[in-house]
């Protein structure tokens, strides 16, 4: 049998390190489904819902920071990738959509099931493109890999049935090495260091906000706040690599965050935040002469939010171990301390609401999400549905720098935490993955339990039931 387009395009996944694919199969997926069969490299997980299959993608790409892969067939398939697609983007891991087409000759003509992906999946993707020909595809494949990779996001490469069954051009070999490029360290230049620790060497009050973008700088992180005697708030995104083992860290801010991670913020006069795009702008020490200065690797991230005094365009990590040095160790810890008490009595009451009430007939959902996380494993990797069970799982699982938490935090979907669990377990098959989800979210997307089974997931799945949609 010739080698295809389809057969080019498996091999290209595969030399991206790509091990299985999500989906469900459908006519103008046959190309690509057969390839993979031939090929027996890599999986193809079949979903009851395309929808699942991008968030499961999602959850892989999070907690393995590798390209994942989902695919959705024609017109109606590949358009319940898009909500998911949606939180992938949005969540900044890198995926790659394949939105397959109706036959080529028919585009344009109003044919059965068409729709013009190339279009719809534009919003929520750094690169989306249409492949037209056998000659086309390679090229268009190894952009879309590195879009995704380089970028942190979506790709979607939308491919009629009929070309991924021509018989493949001729192309260069792909290998890791020029499909994968590495992420980069970026230090702020000596003149922003020596700006920001200006800023920081004073003897105002300082408070530290951190977020995801602060995954991999944990010790500087400790070494910062020994340093500053500051209390650290951590965005809910910041929450697994920011509070454990951490002295400073006195909370989360934000909707469903604690007090003493709002008054930590809101009583400073200095606020330096870390990788974090934190939306919620009447939580900011706007209005009370606070000085602001942000740090991020994005420089459109830069005053998005709220006015800051100082941009810094910098790694984390890499700009925090540049500034230690220029850094005054402060002695006066009255800041710090107050807002360690703050803290301390915002968790003994959080503590309290989560203590079972014996002769009662109704659990409280505090006690089911403490008592989760003191019996889950050291590695444990929990999902949670939006509104109360990430609620619950922001108060009360407990982080240890193994432990990870995947969420729809940024895009806010219902239903995200079995479709994530799905993409964790199959990830990971030897770590316990225990999902909390919402009964609405929960029989949103219920088919996929079915798939746990036949897919063989052991994946923990709690369903907390209140009858309704509490958050809302």
């Amino acid at each position: 049998m010739a080698r295809s387009v389809a057969d080019q395009f498996v091999e290209t996944l595969a030399a991206a390190g790509v091990k299985r694919i999500y989906g469900i199969v459908g006519d103008s997926l046959n190309g690509l489904t057969d390839a993979v069969r031939r090929q027996g490299k890599m999986e193809w997980l079949h979903f009851r819902h395309e929808e699942v299959a991008a968030f499961a993608a999602g959850a892989e790409a999070h907690l393995t920071g590798e390209i994942a892969v989902c695919a959705g067939s024609c017109g109606p398939g590949n358009l319940h990738l898009i909500n998911g697609l949606f939180d992938c983007h949005r969540s900044r891991v890198p995926v790659l959509g394949i939105a397959a087409h109706i036959p080529s000759p028919e585009i344009g003509s109003g044919y059965f099931q068409e729709t013009q992906p190339q279009i719809l999946f534009q919003e929520c993707s750094h690169y989306c493109e249409l492949v037209s020909t056998a000659h086309q595809m390679p090229r268009v494949l190894e952009v879309a890999i590195r879009q995704a990779v380089g970028k942190r996001g979506v790709s979607v490469v939308v491919i009629p049935g009929d070309v991924a069954l021509q018989p493949a051009a001729s192309a260069a070999q792909p290998n890791a090495g020029g499909l994968l490029p590495s992420p980069p360290i970026v230090t702020p230049s000596r003149p922003d260091l020596d700006r920001l620790a200006t800023l920081l060497n004073g003897d105002d009050r300082a408070t530290i906000l951190c977020g995801s973008g602060c995954q991999g700088a944990h010790d500087e992180l400790i070494a910062l706040g020994e340093r500053l005697k500051a209390p650290m708030v951590h965005a809910l995104r910041g929450k697994e690599h920011v509070e454990w083992d951490n002295p400073y860290d006195v909370g989360m801010t934000g909707l469903i965050g604690f007090s003493s991670g709002y008054y930590a913020m809101r009583d400073c006069d200095v606020l330096l935040m870390l990788g974090t795009d934190f939306p919620y702008r009447q939580f900011y020490p706007e209005g009370n002469g606070a000085r602001i200065a942000q740090v991020d690797l994005r420089p459109e991230n830069i005053g998005r939010r709220v006015a800051v005094d100082l941009g810094v365009v910098g790694d984390v990590r890499a700009t925090l171990s540049s500034l230690l040095p220029l850094l005054k160790p402060k002695r006066d810890g009255s800041h710090l301390a107050k807002a360690q008490q703050h803290y301390a009595g915002a968790r003994k009451e959080l503590d309290r609401l989560a203590k079972g009430t014996p002769g009662k007939g109704l659990i409280h959902p505090q006690q089911i999400a403490k008592t989760i996380s003191d019996q889950a494993a050291a590695d444990a990797i929990f999902t949670c549905d939006v509104g109360l069970p990430t609620v619950w799982a922001a108060r009360y699982l407990a982080m240890n720098g193994k432990r990870r938490l995947v969420g729809s935090f940024w895009h806010g979907s219902m239903a995200n935490a079995l479709a994530q669990a799905l993409g964790a377990q199959a990830a990971y098959p030897g770590r316990q993955v225990i999902s909390l989800c919402g009964d609405g979210g929960f029989t949103m997307l219920m088919g996929d339990f079915l798939s746990l089974v036949q897919l063989n997931l052991p994946v923990k799945v709690v369903v907390f039931n209140n009858g309704t949609l509490g958050f809302v």
